[in-house]
């Protein structure tokens, strides 16, 4: 299975809704809470070009936030992206 990393705020629902899918699908994940580090989301930043969370990569591959993990799950293609 391929890393995942997500980075993520504490009290966002859509960092809860994308780790709860992650979590149900039993897909081990790396979580980096920017919560109050601006070091960390300015990073997350450079690396997304969004500011936003959550922001996702599965095997260094940024797929977006939790609105684009949930299409790629409900296409099909979550499973064939983790493989």
């Amino acid at each position: 299975m391929k890393e995942v990393v997500i980075y993520t705020t504490r009290f966002c629902p859509f960092c809860i809704r994308a780790k709860y899918l992650l979590d149900n699908k039993n897909v081990p994940y790396t979580e980096i809470s920017v919560d109050g580090d601006r070091a960390l989301r300015a990073e997350m930043t450079a690396k997304a070009g969004r500011h936003t969370v959550p922001q996702i990569w599965i095997g260094g591959h940024h797929v977006g936030g939790c609105d684009e993990l949930m299409a790629i799950e409900r296409s099909g293609e979550l499973d064939r992206l983790l493989a």
